[in-house]
């Protein structure tokens, strides 16, 4: 089978009940747009039926594709588990809660043309789908992210992307790296925007996330992102000797 040009890399923990929709949601969008497509759930070791119906997903459709982590790791391992095998040119990351909509998809791959790495913002259409604990806590996280990353991105807390698969030839993992990939491009020279995105209300099983994790848990992964920005080192090469000419050659 040939590569696939798109991979959606989707990080799941408890999600048994949003996984069926959401496949479908996904092959719905992408099917009339005649773009070669994989599904990739890495299932962090769930309690509930999450892997039972991976299986019969990835059994019925061939455009699915299930793995299980061993442990529970959290949701920066089990998205860069997904990271690593996935085949297409561009990766899209998203939720597993339906509260990212797969119709955004298309705006995603429009905007694929102007930018390396495209992150979707949720700031205009979070009241539509959130409490409003989720709210401020997310707001709160946000600014105090941006302050100690030095960044400008309005909704620096969502998962729902799109970016080149290049992005991630040079990462090295860190538990937490998930909340900071935007910033963690940006250190490797590649360029990011934002796009509006819609934000869909929770059906099924509850949020895994409150202000501790937005805030408090990604407190030193904050001042680690901030210390390897200040100890970057950027540089380009003016010329290069030409073994074969026995001349230098400028590049």
């Amino acid at each position: 089978m040939n590569d696939p040009e798109l991979s959606i890399v989707i990080p799941c923990h408890n999600e048994e009940g949003n996984l069926p929709p959401l496949a479908e949601a996904i092959d719905q969008v992408l099917t009339p747009l005649a773009v070669a497509y994989e599904v990739i759930f890495t299932d962090d070791r769930s309690q509930d039926g999450t892997w039972q119906v991976l299986k019969r997903l990835a059994a019925a459709n061939p455009c699915v594709v299930g793995q299980r982590m061993r442990h529970n790791r959290g949701q920066s391992a089990a998205s860069w588990a997904g990271m690593q095998i996935a085949r297409g040119r561009f990766i899209v990351t998203m939720d597993a809660d339906l509260q990212n909509d797969p119709a955004d998809l298309p705006k995603f791959i429009e905007a694929l043309n102007r930018a390396d790495c495209v992150c979707g913002s949720r700031v205009a259409s979070r009241g539509e789908g959130d409490n409003i604990i989720r709210i401020i806590s997310s707001r709160i996280a946000n600014r105090v992210r941006n302050w100690l990353s030095d960044e400008q991105i309005s909704d620096a807390g969502c998962g729902y992307r799109a970016f080149h698969r290049d992005c991630i030839g040079n990462l090295k993992f860190f538990n937490g790296m998930h909340r900071f990939l935007p910033t963690l491009f940006k250190m490797e020279g590649y360029s990011v925007i934002e796009i509006p995105i819609a934000t869909n209300p929770r059906i099924h099983g509850s949020t895994h996330y409150g202000v501790w994790n937005r805030l408090f848990a990604s407190f030193y992964d904050l001042l680690a992102v901030r210390w390897m920005k200040s100890r970057m080192i950027r540089y380009e090469i003016a010329e290069r000797t030409d073994p074969a000419a026995g001349r230098s050659a400028p590049l």
